[in-house]
């Protein structure tokens, strides 16, 4: 890696550890409120900032026809003299321009797909190390190659981080032969995989991973590899200088250099209420009889008087009159049944797993098991558990096994770890309304950049309905109409569940359709494949929601293109939006509506009861609340799991940060 690089990137000292990386920012409220402020006046000044990225785009444009008569070999000796200028000079704006018109050109040659001007925006924007806001459809993962090639070039790993496995294999391979021409190796980490064969991959100039992956590998890095300046000294020197040294310390990754993170909402914002565990399996003492014991005890208690739920923070909380009831179940019972606060957890966690973890919509049961779903992606997390015993609480709850206990070693947020790169930057349809977020914890300014083409989708508004009955009726109704007419439907749910009941009502209204959730994820590439003809249904949970692209055919495109059914408002707008922008993508012609319930959990968890029997009453005769009294409704609903949300993750972050330095007093890695 190049020294010039590193004083772009304004890298003075690291962080002490196995990995180069920048030392954990130590910042507090005031820290985080001036941050917030500072992403708020960016958005101020975006115009500005899109004026420089535009005059950068045609300083690459009028490269082009001049490479364009360049021959293969030509644009190669190009490529070669743009490296040694990059690792001379750094990013500076006469190599950069030169390097995205060469990847331009072999884009256009190898794959036939050209960059727009939007996109070379875009992708000075990454370089720059901004979260670059470009519309679903405009091409993110052809927007990524332009700083991953540029950075590469200069001499740092690049790390390309996507939502899921699908969306990885994808465009890594799609991408390779541009990658290759510049002489440059793309490594794949992927679930299921080798030790051997992540370290491969992570040994690759750039990598294309699953955050998830990605995190869990830095963490068992970090708990097998020696700690302390030196280590982390010799794997840098390793790097500055050349080629690889013998002594350098074996890790899977060669540090935190340049993350480009695809659907960076989802990651840095959604799913960072969530710590990410490193747990060992330990034999547990108690045994099955000890767990059912909890759960009938959990089971007995009246919700009123013995303890509240939190169902938007996911916890319980037992009261007084719960902890006494809990402590007289508990007298002259051995083990940790005389220890008040941990039988006081037990009891908690059963009520978790009856009243807050639901089958179908928060986890699966296949070969025996209990599976988690990932409640953002709607995918399997293979091989991974809830902790502090909630995990075999649900597995008595479903009558299986009891698998292992498992006690922590190492974790981290989402948080801590992003900030931890050396340069970080991200794209994603929808991160306006996180800006300030964004700039506060990970100071990530956000960029919006203008769609290529006019969004030509058409927005059929929301009906929301009663109850569910009425929802899946309509939902069906709508269906087959525009089956009818010739168009593609896509019918999104939030759960397995949901998908399966909007599958049971169109089968029983005889309508064909294909079904796409974390029991099919199998099949994923062949449905997305097809869910673009004519007349084609298909219900999908939020595995379809992002970073999918489904192409139409030309009869589809003539009778209106895709139509978008959201059945079930998520927690936050800019989720909606993501599964709206599979319709009416780069031009094409597309509608969206939202057909939802106030049975929803959104509704249930956020308006009061009395407020949402008044509702009920407002309705007219088809069921369906006057527009004047919805729109504001969900508006409120979703602001107010939003700052849930949002509390949660300040939350997450300081306790992790307690956590952490427990650990480090045990002896413990991160």
């Amino acid at each position: 890696m190049s020294r010039a690089l590193l004083a772009a990137w304004q890298v003075h000292e690291f962080a002490p550890g196995p990995h180069p990386e920048r030392r954990d920012l130590q910042d507090g409220r005031v820290d985080r409120f001036l941050g917030a402020l500072l992403g708020r006046c960016a958005q101020a000044a975006s115009g500005v900032r899109r004026q420089r990225l535009r005059r950068f785009a045609e300083r690459v444009e009028a490269l082009a026809d001049e490479l364009a008569r360049l021959d293969s070999p030509g644009l190669r000796r190009r490529a070669v003299d743009v490296r040694a200028a990059l690792v001379r000079e750094g990013p500076a704006n006469a190599p950069v321009a030169e390097c995205f018109a060469l990847v331009r050109e072999v884009c256009s040659r190898e794959l036939g797909l050209r960059h727009y001007p939007v996109q070379l925006m875009g992708g000075y924007a990454l370089l720059r190390g901004a979260l670059a806001e470009m519309q679903t459809g405009e091409g993110k993962t052809l927007t990524a190659v332009l700083p991953a090639v540029t950075v590469a070039l200069a001499g740092a790993p690049v790390h390309v981080i996507t939502v899921n496995a699908y969306l990885a294999g994808r465009d890594a391979e799609m991408l390779a032969p541009v990658y290759g021409f510049f002489g440059l190796r793309v490594g794949l980490i992927v679930p299921e995989q080798e030790s051997a064969q992540r370290a491969a991959a992570y040994a690759c100039e750039v990598a294309y991973c699953v955050n998830k992956d990605l995190v869990f590998d830095y963490l068992r890095d970090r708990i097998a590899q020696p700690r302390g300046s030196a280590g982390t000294q010799a794997l840098l020197a390793g790097w500055l200088d050349g080629p690889r040294r013998r002594d350098r310390p074996t890790a899977r990754l060669r540090g935190l250099y340049y993350a480009i993170v695809d659907e960076a909402d989802s990651v840095l914002i959604d799913e960072a209420r969530t710590p990410l565990i490193i747990a060992s399996d330990v034999e547990d003492p108690h045994g099955r009889a000890f767990y059912e014991q909890a759960l009938a005890l959990a089971a007995s208690l009246d919700r009123r008087l013995h303890y509240r739920l939190r169902p938007q923070e996911r916890s319980v909380e037992l009261s007084d009159a719960g902890r006494a009831a809990v402590a007289e179940f508990a007298a002259g019972l051995p083990g940790l049944w005389s220890i008040a606060r941990a039988r006081e957890e037990l009891v908690e966690q059963g009520l978790s797993a009856l009243h807050l973890y639901q089958l179908d919509r928060h986890y699966l049961v296949a070969d025996d098991k209990v599976q988690i779903v990932d409640e953002y992606t709607g995918r399997v997390m293979a091989d991974r558990s809830w902790e502090r015993g909630l995990h075999q609480m649900i597995e008595v709850k479903e009558g299986l096994d009891l698998s292992r206990r498992r006690d922590t070693i190492s974790r981290i947020t989402y948080q801590r770890f992003f900030r931890r790169y050396l340069r970080l930057a991200g794209m994603t349809g929808t991160a306006i309304e996180v800006a300030p977020e964004m700039r506060a914890v990970y100071a990530l300014d956000v960029v919006r950049i203008p769609p290529n083409r006019p969004v030509s989708r058409r927005d059929l508004g929301q009906r929301l309905f009663v109850d569910s009955d009425r929802r899946w009726a309509a939902v069906v109704e709508r269906a087959a109409a525009m089956r009818a007419c010739g168009r593609a439907v896509l019918i999104g749910t939030r759960s397995v569940a949901a998908s399966e009941v909007a599958s049971q009502r169109l089968t029983a209204a005889g309508l064909p359709h294909a079904v796409l959730n974390a029991r099919q994820d199998a099949h994923e590439a062949e449905v997305v494949a097809a869910a673009g003809q004519s007349g084609r249904i298909t219900v999908a949970t939020n595995m379809a929601g992002r970073g999918t692209d489904i192409l139409l055919s030309p009869e589809v495109r003539q009778a209106g293109g895709l139509h978008v059914v959201l059945t079930e408002f998520h927690d936050a707008a800019r989720i909606d939006r993501q599964l709206f922008g599979r319709a009416g993508r780069q031009g094409d012609p597309g509608s969206c509506e939202a057909i939802v319930s106030l049975d929803d959990e959104l509704f249930r968890a956020h308006v009061p009861p009395r407020l949402l029997a008044w509702l009920r009453t407002r309705t007219g005769s088809d069921g369906v609340l006057p527009a004047r009294l919805a729109r504001p409704l969900r508006h409120h609903v979703q602001a107010a799991a939003e700052r849930q949300h949002s509390r949660v993750r300040r939350q997450t972050l300081e306790m992790d940060k307690r956590v952490q330095q427990s650990l480090a007093f045990a002896g413990k890695g991160e």
